[in-house]
């Protein structure tokens, strides 16, 4: 066992976390993204919401300053007339970690297609709709 480490946090994703790279990118999913089809590399989180990834990873992850956008969400399909309430959320934990963050709004198969391309894709549970998130790593200094 480890100090200062979220209980949360599965050893398989905190050993990814040590292995990724300034730049490279981290997918956590929510649960109707399709991340077996996506990456090889898909890490299960049943039972955890985005909220709670997030938060959790961010005490340990920093984001990359150098980029212009930190974060990637994908945007609403068009006539889905839908408000992600969860983006609020992200927005307060990201607000409260103390990181520096930009967000980028990817069309949803422009996401996709970025998904493929992360070092990974964390698999939640959770259940709100548009909750998928990209973060890209930083160095720690």
């Amino acid at each position: 066992m480890l100090k200062n480490i979220p209980k949360i946090l599965s050893p398989q994703l905190v050993k990814t976390l040590m292995e990724m790279g300034h730049g490279d990118e981290i997918v956590i999913a929510d649960g109707n993204f399709p991340c077996e089809s996506i990456s090889k590399n898909v890490i299960r989180a049943d039972g955890l919401s985005g909220t709670e990834l997030l938060q959790a990873i961010l005490q340990l992850f920093p984001l990359d300053t150098y980029a212009e956008h930190q974060i990637y969400l994908m945007e609403v399909v068009p006539g889905d007339n839908y408000n992600p309430e969860i983006w609020k959320q992200y927005t307060k934990i990201l607000e409260k970690s103390g990181e520096k963050f930009a967000i980028g709004y990817l069309e949803r198969f422009a996401f996709y297609e970025r998904a493929k391309t992360a070092f990974a894709v964390l698999a939640s549970g959770e259940e709100a709709l548009y909750a998928n998130i990209i973060l890209k790593k930083g160095v720690v200094k």
